[in-house]
């Protein structure tokens, strides 16, 4: 049980900052006054760097993205600012209607977010609340059109961080596929070095066009994840009562869906590209060269086969663990 809650908090580098004292967890007043009043974002689009999320919020975001299955949610992160950095505490879900490809923050939404920020407050939590976050089904960690236009919105009131989950995919890699992101100001232009050190990512075919036409209109944030004494304790709880669970899945079984659908993608992926060569030929160059797409079609494979690699080797470890323990089967005549 111990070893499969370590081995979660090592897929996702989870430590504990400052066990002592908890210091991640104790708002400064003063800080926040000081940074609201000098606004450095608002003349340096890249002010904002990191983004450190407390292994409670980041397991309750994750759990909401599940849930939703096919379908997008959303939800709200509090928390508040440092220099370069957003510290998200904790999250909530919001009552949002979701598609298979947006999600909708009515009225609704608003008032319930009014309503449980100042019952916070009352109960003596000052934290604000400093992002949102989505999920993405099976399709990465990126903003799209829609989400651009979201987050410049929120961006205008103050420092607000977008936070995109791939529940899918998590379950696939066996570790929390998560982004955080902020859009530039309107009429800014980014330079291309600023993206060539993003982590490449599989884009499905489909979402492939809005990936790209939006791709320049935010920059990521590098995210981390911390622990407080009382994480600690919740986590060991919640392991305590699915640990079973956790051991006996696997997420070959999991993600079977997800798997095909990857398959799928790939497979027309590697049709376009054989299309294109063999209309234009191998070193025609537009937008990319033949070779840098064949590149990302090899790159994408080779995540699958990883993938696949990383379940398969799972369920033999499980299967000689659990046989040893269990003891041989008796032979029958």
């Amino acid at each position: 049980m111990q070893a499969a809650q370590q081995s979660w908090e090592l897929e996702n580098a989870i430590t504990v900052f400052d066990p002592q004292r908890d210091a991640l967890y104790q708002y400064d007043e003063a800080t926040q006054k000081q940074l609201n009043a000098e606004r450095p974002w608002a003349s340096d689009p890249y002010y904002f760097k990191h983004v450190r999320v407390s292994a409670t919020a980041l397991l309750k975001m994750v759990m909401h993205a599940r849930s939703g299955g096919s379908l997008e949610v959303m939800g709200l992160m509090q928390g508040y600012i440092l220099p370069n950095t957003f510290v998200v505490t904790d999250a909530f879900r919001l009552p949002v209607e979701g598609t298979e490809t947006r999600v909708n923050a009515q009225d609704e939404a608003n008032e319930y977010m009014v309503s449980y920020l100042q019952s916070c407050r009352d109960a003596g939590r000052m934290e604000n609340a400093v992002g949102w976050y989505h999920s993405h089904p099976g399709y990465g960690c990126w903003l799209s059109g829609i989400d651009v236009a979201t987050q410049q919105t929120q961006q205008m009131t103050g420092p607000f961080v977008a936070v995109v989950i791939d529940p899918e995919r998590t379950i696939s890699a066996g570790r929390v596929e998560i982004g955080a992101f902020r859009t530039f100001p309107e009429n800014f232009t980014p330079s291309k070095e600023a993206h060539e050190d993003d982590e490449y990512q599989t884009i499905p075919l489909g979402k492939a066009e809005d990936f790209g036409a939006h791709a320049n209109s935010y920059y990521s944030l590098d995210v981390s994840h911390f622990k407080s004494t009382l994480d600690a304790e919740i986590l060991t709880l919640l392991w305590n009562k699915y640990w079973v669970a956790t051991l006996s899945q696997s997420p070959l079984f999991t993600s079977r869906d997800f798997g095909n659908k990857q398959m799928l993608d790939l497979g027309q992926k590697v049709r376009k590209a054989a299309r294109g060569m063999e209309s234009t030929g191998p070193r025609t160059t537009g937008t990319a060269t033949k070779d840098q797409q064949l590149d990302k079609v090899v790159r994408g494979g080779q995540r699958i086969v990883a993938e696949e690699a990383k379940g398969l080797l799972a369920s033999e470890v499980k299967m000689k663990l659990f046989h040893s323990v269990g003891g041989k089967p008796s032979s029958t005549a």
